[in-house]
This record gives C-alpha cells, structure tokens and sequence, in this order.
C-alpha cells in the first residue's frame, strides 16, 4: 500500500519540514532538481555524462559530447515548479549540457526560493521570455517541462499552450512534478470551459514527482498524460510527516490521504497454522477445518439462458476461498445450471419467501445479488428481502440499476454492503454526482473521481466501488484506495464481457471469508487486476478464477 497525497497536503508537508528547522525551502529545491537530473540520466543512459556521478573534471578533459553536444530546453513557470527547473538546467549545464531556459512569467514576482535559483542560473546563462521561443530553431535532446507542476489552479492561456506543445514535440520530454495543464489532485485537465476550447498540453515520456505520488497521475487522464511516473525522495520523513498531517489518524476526510493499492491488503490476512497451513482471516471453530468454517455465499442467478454471470460470479467466490458456494435459482434454470457446475452447489429459489427461507440457513454469511438478475418486480423482491437479512453483499449489474431508479430500496442499504458500479450504473445511482464529475474541469483542484466515490460512500452509507482503469474504492467515513490498473499494472484486457461479475465473485468469496467491506473491496480488486496481468492479453473473463491459485503460488501463500 503506497499513500496517495493531494497537492494541499504536500504543501503542508514541506511547510511542517522546513517550520521545523528540519529543511529549508531552498534544500527541498536542490533535491528536487537533483531528482529530476538523475531519473532523466537513469531513464535515457545515453544522455548521461561518461564521467559519472563524480565531481566534473576540468573543461579540457571533457569529450565534445560533454561539452555541448546535448542540448536541452527548460521551461520555467511562475512558482517553485519553475525553481526546480532552473535547477535541473544548471545541473545539467554542469554535466555539460547546451541548456536554453524560457521563462513564463515576471522574474520579479517569483517565489523567494525560486528567485535565488533563476539568479543562480543567471551566472551560467541567460533566460528569455517564453513568447521568444522559436520552433524552427529548435533542434533539443531534451525537453523540460517545469512550468505549473501541482499548483495549476486554472487552464493555461492557449497561446502559451501552443508555444508549449511546440518545444515539447520530441522524443525525450520530462514533466517536474505534473505535466502542465494537469490537475494533480484529479488527473483532469483544465479546460477553458469548454471541450472546443481545450487544447492538449504535455504528453511527456517521464513525470518526476517527489517524496510521494499525487492521485492525480493514477486518475483520469493522468496515467495517460503522465508517461512513466518516477517518485524522487527528497529526504522527507514519510511517516512522521503523515502523522503530524493528521493524514491517516484523521477523521476528516478532506485530510485523509488515499491508498494507492500496489500492495496486497490480502497478504495481512493470512497467517500460517502447522496443522493447517496458509488460512485466510475468517471463522474458526476449535475442531478440524470444515467448509463452512470458511464461509458459505449465495449468488442469485438469472432465469433460463441469463445465468452465466452468477456462475462467473460464483467461481470467482469458490476460487478465492469461500469454503462453500451455492447459486440460487429460478426453478426453471436448474437445469441449465447443474449442466454446467459441480463443487458450486445449486438451489431453487424463484421469490422472496423461498430466499427467507434459504437464509434461515446461519452458515450463509456473504450474498451476491444482481449479475444476470434482470429488473423484473421479482429481482427487486429478492433484493429486498437480501438487504433486509442484514447480510454481507454484493450489489452489481442489475441490483444497481433496480435501486437507482428506487428510493425505498436505496434508503436500505447498509453498511456490509459493498456496490460495485462501472460508470453508468453511478450515474443511475448518482446522477448529481456523475454530472458534476463530467462537469468541464475549469478550476483546480478539479472534481475527482476520489471526491465522487467519497460522496457517494457516504450517502449510500456503504463501501462504493467505482470500476474502471482507475479503479476508486471508499467507505462511508472517507477511507479511500485507488486500484489503477495503469502504468505497469496496465491489463486492458479486462475489457471483456463478464470481468465484472467475476470481480462480484472475488468480493464476495472474501467477504464470506469474514474480510470487512473495505477489505474485501480491496484485496478483490486487487487480485483481479494480479490475475489479468498473469494471464495476459487473449483473456476471456472465465480465465480469471482460474488464474487465481498461480497468483497465490507467486504470493507465497
């Protein structure tokens, strides 16, 4: 699990650090562009100097590559972003580097810090306004972006925006902190108001952030806009710095951070028993393992041709470790189901009253209402009559569409309920929401996807999973975790027809296992992007389950 901040809360951070006497302002500078100097030098081997981290030698020793063959653009913004980069240009004005800088912006009204390194620039070379760029004399190995970072605020003017695109139309181009035009707190870009009106900024190869990744480069369009993300550590104390925040202690959850989940939730979860071996958490009793001691789920099926999505669903849940798993069914469908499964156990259940009295059963803790379902009187019937159990559930496909458009459904939900909507079933639940997350992202810090699955968490009063590539998850008290599948994690091929319902399954299984809401949400999310990406492309939703024991071999469990 890696923490997540937003831009407001970096600040605080180094704002704490150098009240503290621990850093000054200046210091946090110099290693940011040292962080920059050496993630472009590790990125591009070829453009680093062949004499090494050791100090430069004397200029007649330098080769002519040395000397200028390489030659950079630097362009610094109006605030401490800029500062960084005029320090990434004298360092690599040091390594021997031919460096232009453009600056946008008054030199007068820079930050103090920031004023110090454009001076200390200015005894190695000059600054020109960046209107003075010439595209047609441009011929660089490099391209620096430092001019808004985390503190954009609002769209770039669109002329500055050309002149930007233009210098950055290389191979080689690398983004301090964020690429200009992108909001780190939501991975939006800003727009002039409206859609016609944007237009695209940075697309850099490497984005060099500090101390800790923004949400804004695994939101949105960040992972896209971003390129390879490189977290540079400027010598901040990771986690006394969080702590003096308040970011995790806190209730609040404006202060809360997010947890990026890179990290198996599910391996905390296990433990190792002599006797018994790798157990997932979940119920015990003293005697010898049995399946019920593991859980027990019930996944509602669809009637006749329509059952495919619980029995993905249901696999899913007997894969991840429900030690039983039974799909309930119209009577019509039995057939059709037994045909096709055999540990998954199966059970007539056309109506509410034949799902009262499924669950008098007490060995059933988990449920998974919806996939295949239908939005008939008797799908909502059954919902009704999960939801009143008090049971551990999944909420997917059709159950979200019946209690989006149903009021005294919605007012049901409680807090062992897990939703899992991709984007229109939020909009159908959300409506206000969704509109204000595809609202024009004008101002910064944008609307995110973060503050939407908040939101919604909290006025569902339940876990909300918000699929996608940047996959949200929150609880009603403002924990978060973003599960991206971007970057090196990037599995599209969980684009198929019945991934979800195989998502429902893992969830669900945990949650039998006696995983809380959260973690359930967590660690199943988790594990479905782990068995796409051990898979690979040519995945078809029915592998997934499937994939599951090689994923748990290459865990070590």
């Amino acid at each position: 699990m890696t923490e997540l901040l937003t831009a407001a809360q970096m600040r605080a951070i180094e704002a704490a650090a150098i009240t503290s006497g621990e850093v000054t302002g200046l210091e946090l500078m110099e290693r940011a562009g040292r962080g920059v100097v050496a993630a472009i030098f590790e990125e591009w081997p070829e453009l680093a100097p062949s004499w090494g981290p050791a100090p430069k030698p004397p200029e007649y020793f330098l080769q002519n590559d040395e000397q200028g063959l390489h030659r950079a653009v630097v362009l610094c913004g109006p605030g401490n972003n800029g500062g960084d980069g005029f320090v990434v240009a004298r360092l690599l004005r040091e390594a021997g580097w031919h460096v232009e800088v453009f600056l946008y912006g008054d030199a007068e009204k820079l930050p103090p810090d920031a004023r110090v390194n454009y001076e200390r620039w200015g005894g190695m070379g000059e600054v020109s306004r960046i209107d003075a760029f010439n595209t047609w004399k441009s011929d660089y190995d490099l391209a620096v972006d430092a001019l808004f970072g985390t503190g954009l605020t609002r769209a770039i003017d669109q002329g500055i925006a050309k002149t930007v695109n233009d210098a950055c139309a290389i191979e080689r181009v690398v983004s301090v902190d964020m690429p200009s035009g992108c909001c780190s707190d939501s991975g939006r870009m800003l727009l002039h108001g409206s859609d016609d009106a944007y237009l695209p900024l940075i697309r850099p190869s490497l984005t060099v952030t500090f101390q800790f990744a923004k949400a804004g480069h695994y939101l949105c369009d960040g992972p896209d806009v971003c390129g390879k993300t490189v977290v540079s550590d400027i010598g901040l104390d990771r986690h006394s710095a969080l702590i003096e925040l308040g970011v995790r202690p806190s209730r609040n959850s404006k202060k809360r951070s997010i947890d990026l989940t890179v990290v198996p939730r599910l391996i905390p979860c296990w433990w190792y028993e002599p006797d018994r071996g790798w157990s997932l958490l979940g119920k015990f009793s003293e005697d010898l393992p049995h399946k019920y001691n593991y859980g027990h789920a019930l996944i509602l099926s669809g009637s006749v041709g329509k059952g495919g999505a619980a029995r993905l669903a249901a696999r899913g849940a007997l894969r991840v470790g429900a030690g039983a798993v039974t799909i309930g069914c119209p009577p019509a469908a039995l057939i059709e189901n037994a045909a096709q499964l055999n540990a998954i156990m199966l059970r007539k259940l056309g109506d509410a009253d034949a799902l009262d009295d499924a669950l008098s059963d007490a060995r059933i803790n988990a449920l998974c209402l919806g996939p295949g379902m239908g939005v008939s009187d008797e799908s909502r019937s059954l919902i009704e009559a999960g939801l009143k159990s008090g049971r551990a559930m999944v909420l997917d496909a059709d159950a979200l569409t019946l209690i989006g458009r149903d009021a005294p459904l919605f007012a049901m939900l409680h807090d062992r309920c897990v939703l899992t909507p991709h984007a229109g079933e939020f909009a159908r639940l959300f409506p206000d929401i969704a509109e204000k997350l595809a609202a024009p992202a004008i101002k910064g810090p944008a609307y995110s996807k973060v503050d939407a699955t908040r939101d919604a968490a909290k006025r569902a009063g339940c876990v909300v999973l918000f699929k996608g590539p940047d996959t949200v998850i929150a609880a009603p008290d403002g924990r978060c975790s973003i599960n991206a599948s971007v970057y090196e994690r990037s599995a599209p091929w969980l684009a198929t027809a019945g991934s979800g319902d195989v998502l429902a399954g893992f969830i669900t299984g945990l949650l039998a296992r006696g995983f809380a809401p959260m973690q359930a949400a967590e660690s199943g999310a988790w594990l479905h992007t782990e068995c796409a990406l051990s898979f690979g492309p040519g995945l078809i939703a029915e592998d997934l389950p499937e994939e599951l024991p090689k994923v748990f071999r290459a865990l070590g469990i």
